[in-house]
C-alpha cells in the first residue's frame, strides 16, 4: 500500500523542515589550531600548521604559566603625602605570559548546501586587537578585548573549497591593570541564515505596565536582507520556562534595505522576574517572506521594573531593595580568563549565598555566560564599559584606541546586553582620569547618550573616585545615578548639598585578607605590610584609600538614600597584588571576600551576617596557636543572632551582644582579651528570650593524619566542560581541620575526565595551575575536575607524604 501525503501533512512536513534550516548556530569550540609566535603569512591557506597546538576555544593561552615575576614589570606614579613618585609594580598583570602575539586557525564547516545563505561569524570576545581574516583576506578587526562583534563573511567564501579562518591577536606589555587573560577566551559562533533575517542583537524588549494580573510589554525587532518588494510578516510567540505558549503579535510591512518592527503585547497573570523568583520567558521571533519561514530568533526577558529614588533609594517591582552588591573581575582563577559556564555559575551561587545581590562588572563588558546566569539565579547587575577613556592608566592602555572605538564599543555592550532582566543600569566608567578635566564632562556625555539611545529604560552610572572634581567638572551631572568610588564619609554631606543626586556607593571598602591569616596584636591597619607576604583574616586591614567592611556598613545603615554598594571584590582575582605591589612574590589580589578559587574567607561571615537571612554563626580564629601559650588570641563572632556566649575549654567568657558604641561593636561580637590554651572554643548563640539556638565549636587540631575531599558535584554532564570542584582538607585521625598545615599534595585523575586545575588560594604560590601537585594553604585547597567528551567514571586521587590518602569518584553522566 502506498503512503499518501495529504495537502496538509506537506504543508507540516515543510514547515518543519524549514524551521530547521532557517538559521543555524554552530558553536566553534573544537578543531582549532594555535601558536603564541608572530608568524608572517599564517593567515593563508597554504601556510601549514599541522605543528601547531590544538586547542579548544574558549582558550587563555597564559593560564598554565609558568609564573614569572619578571613579566611586564611596570614603574607607575604613585602620589603620596601630596607628592608623586616612581614605584616598581610586580605581579600588577598576574605574573603570567599573557603578553605577545597568538595566531588560531580553523576551517570553518561550510558546505555547497550553504551557497545561498548570509553567514556570520560571532566572536564573544578575544585579547585583544583581534585581526579576523577568512581565506587569507583580511575582513575586518576589534581592539578592545573585552567586546563583543560580528562579521558578515558571505562573500568572502570560496565554495568547493576549505574556507579558513584566521584569527592574530595580540597583548602588549603595560595595557591592563590586572590580568585580562590572552586568546579566544569567550566563545565563537558560525551562524547561517536566509537572506532575509533578524539583525544581530535585532530585538529590545521592555516592560511597559506590570501588575499581579497583567504585563504590558514592547518588543521591537529589526530585520534585514534583500529588498524585492516582498511582504514581511513577523510573528512573535511568547513562552514561559515552562515551554507554555502564553502570546501571539504579528505584524505586516513590505521589505526595504532594513525594517523596524515595534509590537505590543500582553501576558496574563504573569510571572514577575525578582531576586527571589527569577522567572524568564522567551519570546521566539518568526520572519516570514511572501508567507515563507526565512528566520527564527529566540530571545530570553523577564517583566519586571525598576525605580531609582534620589531620597528611598532603589526599587525592583516597587519594592525597596537594597543593593548589597560585589565588584567581580572577569577571570575564573586557577582557569583564568576562559569563559566556563560552571565556573562562572559557581562563582555567582557563592556570592548568592553570601546575601550579595548584585554584580558590578569591573571594569568592562562581562561574558555572555555571566548575565545569564544572573538572570536565572536572580543577581542584579551594573555592565561597566571602560577603565580607560582617552587619557588612560597605562601606556598600551585603551586609551589609544577611545576616540576611534569608544561610541561603536559601547553601543555594542548595550545592545548585547539590554533584554537581561538581571541588567539594572550601565556604567560609561571607572576612576577615570578625565575626572579632574574640564573635557571629561563632554566625553561622559557622548558616552551616556550612546547608552540612553540604544536603551532609554535604564540609568547611566559611572565610578568616580575623585568625587569632588567629577563634581565640579560636570562629569556628575550627566549620569542618572552618582557613584562613588570609596567616599562612605560624605554621602551625607553630598546628598545635602545635591539633593537632586542619586547616589551609590560605586566601590567600597577594599580590605584585603588572606584565608586563614592571623596577625598580632589585633589592631586596624591601613597600608598593612608583612614580611611573609600575607594579611590577616581579622579583617581590619586595608590600603589607604579603602576601609574595613563596618565602616561602609555603618554609612550605609545610616543613609537610606544611597542605593547600596559594590565591595571591592567578591573573589580574589589575577594581578593586583595590593598591598605587596613592589618586588614581591605576590601575583594575586587579596581583596575577596572569596579567596581565588572559591574557598571562603572569615569575610564572607561577615558580610552573609550582615546581608542574609540566613542564621550565621561563624567564630575565628582557628585554635591552633602553639607559639602564643598563655598569650592573648581575641576571638571574634560573626553572627545575625541577638546575642552569644564564648567558652573556652568549658569556661564562659561572657555574652556579648552587638551595640552602637563603636562600628566594629555594632556589626562585630569580640572577645579581647581571651587567653590562648588548647583544647575548644565553643560560641552558643541566644535568641531574645535568652533561649540558645545554635553553636559553634573549634577545637585544636592534633598533627595531619590524612586527606579529606568533598566534590560540590558529583554527577557531571559529558561533553568536555562540566566542572567538579572538590575541596582538599589536612585533617588530624578525629577529623579536624589542621589549620596551619601546608602539606605537599600530589593528584591524580584517571577515567573519564581529567584534572583540569589546582589552587591553593595562597597569593604568593608559583606553582603551575596546571601542576598535578601543590602545597596546601593553611590545610586546604582546591582540585578542578574536568568531564570528559564521554560517559563514564572518574576517579581522583590525592596523596602527599605519609598522609592517609583519599580518592574520590565522580560520575559523567550523558
Amino acid at each position: 500500500m502506498k503512503k499518501i501525503v495529504t495537502p496538509f501533512l506537506l504543508v507540516l512536513l515543510v514547515q518543519l523542515v524549514t524551521a530547521q534550516t532557517t538559521r543555524n548556530i554552530q558553536l566553534l569550540d573544537k578543531g582549532w589550531r594555535f601558536l603564541n609566535t608572530d608568524i608572517v603569512g599564517a593567515q593563508s591557506l597554504k601556510y601549514d600548521d599541522s605543528h601547531w597546538q590544538e586547542v579548544v576555544v574558549p582558550h587563555d593561552w597564559a593560564i598554565l604559566g609558568p609564573f614569572d615575576m619578571n613579566i611586564d614589570r611596570q614603574i607607575v606614579q604613585v602620589k603620596a603625602d601630596g607628592e608623586t613618585e616612581k614605584k616598581l609594580r610586580t605581579g600588577r598583570t598576574g605574573a603570567l605570559p599573557m603578553f605577545g602575539i597568538g595566531w588560531y586557525r580553523k576551517i570553518l564547516p561550510i558546505t555547497e548546501a550553504d551557497k545561498n545563505k548570509r553567514i556570520s561569524i560571532e566572536f564573544d570576545g578575544a585579547m585583544s586587537l583581534a585581526k579576523i581574516y577568512l581565506n587569507g583576506v583580511y575582513i575586518g578587526e576589534q581592539p578592545y578585548g573585552y567586546s563583543s562583534f560580528v562579521f558578515d563573511i558571505s562573500k568572502y567564501i570560496q565554495y568547493g573549497k576549505q574556507n579558513l579562518l584566521a584569527v592574530q591577536l595580540e597583548n602588549k606589555p603595560e595595557s591592563s591593570r590586572w590580568y585580562s587573560g590572552a586568546g579566544i577566551y569567550r566563545n565563537v559562533r558560525l551562524v547561517k541564515t536566509e537572506q532575509i533575517h533578524v539583525v544581530h542583537w535585532g530585538t529590545f524588549i521592555t516592560t511597559k505596565k506590570l501588575s499581579a494580573k497583567s504585563a504590558e510589554m514592547n518588543i521591537k525587532t529589526e530585520i534585514e536582507g534583500n529588498p524585492d518588494n516582498s511582504t514581511i510578516k513577523l510573528v512573535t510567540e511568547i513562552y514561559s520556562k515552562s515551554g507554555e505558549k502564553v502570546g501571539t503579535t504579528t505584524s505586516t510591512q513590505k521589505s526595504t534595505e532594513q525594517l523596524v518592527f515595534n509590537q505590543q503585547f500582553k501576558i496574563k497573570n504573569p510571572q514577575i522576574w525578582s531576586i527571589e523568583t527569577p522567572l524568564l520567558y522567551t519570546a521566539l521571533s518568526k520572519v516570514y517572506v511572501n508567507n515563507v519561514l526565512t528566520d527564527e530568533y529566540k530571545t530570553t526577558f523577564g517583566c519586571r521594573t525598576t525605580r531609582f529614588d534620589k531620597d528611598k533609594g532603589f526599587f525592583l517591582n516597587e519594592k525597596h531593595v537594597k543593593i548589597k552588591g560585589v565588584c567581580m573581575h572577569h577571570d575564573l582563577g586557577p582557569l583564568g580568563a576562559a569563559v566556563n559556564y560552571r565556573a562562572t555559575e559557581r562563582q555567582m551561587q557563592i556570592l548568592k549565598e553570601m546575601g550579595c545581590n548584585a554584580i558590578r562588572t569591573s571594569h568592562n563588558p562581562p561574558s555572555p555566560e555571566l548575565l545569564q546566569i544572573c538572570d536565572s539565579i536572580g543577581l542584579l547587575v551594573d555592565v561597566e564599559a571602560f577603565d580607560e577613556w582617552k587619557y588612560g592608566k597605562n601606556k598600551n592602555g585603551y586609551d589609544n584606541y577611545f576616540v576611534a572605538w569608544s561610541q561603536k564599543d559601547i553601543r555594542s555592550m548595550v545592545r548585547r546586553d539590554r533584554n537581561h532582566p538581571s541588567v539594572i543600569m550601565w556604567s560609561i566608567g571607572n576612576e577615570m582620569t578625565e575626572q579632574t578635566m574640564a573635557e571629561g564632562k563632554e566625553i561622559a556625555d557622548a558616552l551616556a547618550k550612546a547608552c540612553r539611545e540604544e536603551d532609554p529604560t535604564r540609568p547611566v552610572t559611572a565610578g568616580y573616585s575623585k568625587h569632588n572634581d567629577a563634581i565640579k567638572n560636570g562629569l556628575a551631572d550627566v549620569v542618572d545615578v552618582v557613584g562613588f568610588n570609596y567616599k562612605p564619609y560624605d554621602y551625607k554631606n553630598k546628598h545635602t548639598e545635591f539633593p537632586n543626586y542619586v547616589l551609590l556607593g560605586s566601590e567600597t571598602a577594599s580590605t584585603v585578607s588572606s584565608r586563614g591569616e592571623y596577625k598580632f596584636p589585633v589592631k586596624e591597619i591601613k597600608v598593612p605590610w608583612h614580611n611573609d607576604y600575607q594579611v590577616s583574616s581579622y579583617d581590619l586591614e586595608y590600603p589607604n584609600w579603602a576601609t574595613t567592611p563596618d565602616t561602609e556598613f555603618e554609612m550605609q545603615d545610616d543613609n537610606d538614600f544611597v542605593l547600596g554598594e559594590f565591595v571591592w571584590t567578591g573573589f580574589d582575582y589575577l594581578g593586583e597584588p595590593t598591598p605587596y605591589n613592589e618586588g614581591t612574590p605576590a601575583r594575586s589580589s587579596y581583596f575577596g571576600i572569596v579567596d581565588l578559587v572559591g574557598l571562603k574567607k572569615d569575610r564572607f561571615y561577615l558580610y552573609q551576617s550582615k546581608w542574609s537571612d540566613t542564621p550565621v554563626l561563624h567564630i575565628l580564629p582557628h585554635w591552633n596557636w602553639e607559639d602564643r601559650l598563655g598569650q592573648k588570641v581575641p576571638v571574634y563572632c560573626y553572627t545575625n543572632y541577638p546575642k552569644a556566649e564564648l567558652f573556652v575549654n568549658g569556661i564562659s567568657m561572657g555574652v556579648k551582644q552587638k551595640d552602637k558604641s563603636n562600628k566594629y561593636t555594632r556589626y562585630r561580637l569580640i572577645w579581647e582579651d581571651v587567653v590562648y590554651q588548647p583544647g575548644e572554643l565553643k560560641v552558643v548563640a541566644y535568641d531574645e528570650n535568652n533561649k540558645a539556638v545554635a553553636e559553634q565549636t573549634v577545637k585544636t587540631a592534633s598533627e595531619p593524619f590524612k586527606v579529606k575531599l568533598t566534590a560540590d558535584r558529583t554527577t557531571l554532564k559529558a561533553g568536555g566542560k562540566d566542572l567538579s570542584y572538590v575541596t582538599v582538607e589536612v585533617v588530624d585521625k578525629d577529623g579536624n581541620l589542621c589549620p596551619r598545615a601546608d602539606n605537599f599534595l600530589f593528584f591524580k585523575v584517571v577515567g573519564a575526565g581529567k584534572l583540569k586545575a589546582i589552587c591553593n588560594g595562597n597569593p604568593i604560590d608559583q606553582t603551575s595551575f596546571g601542576s598535578n601537585y601543590m602545597h596546601t594553604f593553611n590545610g586546604k585547597m582546591v582540585a578542578i575536575v574536568e568531564s570528559g567528551a564521554e560517559a563514564g567514571e572518574v576517579i581522583l586521587n590525592v596523596s602527599g607524604g605519609k598522609l592517609l590518602q583519599e580518592n574520590i569518584k565522580i560520575n559523567i553522566g550523558k
